[in-house]
């Protein structure tokens, strides 16, 4: 399986997930200091010049966390995965 196959697939199991799931896959596996930051960061540093709606202006922290937790899922599977 090649990385972008990997994202596909993550994308396809996270959308399954109810609430209570991600929330434990977040405790699981995202310090709650780096969930701060993301909601931190994307407040400060989003996009200058570029309009985004509000919706998509709060949706910005929650992008950040997949990407991370795309990201953890690489880093596990790394040696099984071709670049």
């Amino acid at each position: 399986m090649d990385l972008e196959r990997l994202a596909w697939e993550f994308a396809d199991v996270f959308d399954e997930l109810d609430h209570a799931q991600i929330n434990e896959v977040l405790a699981r596996n995202v310090p709650f200091e780096t969930l701060q930051f993301f909601t931190e960061y994307a407040e400060k540093y989003s996009p200058n010049g570029i309009t985004l709606s509000d919706e998509t202006r709060a949706s910005l922290p929650n992008l950040m966390l997949i990407g991370y937790l795309l990201r953890l899922v690489e880093d596990r599977v790394q040696p099984t995965i071709r670049h």
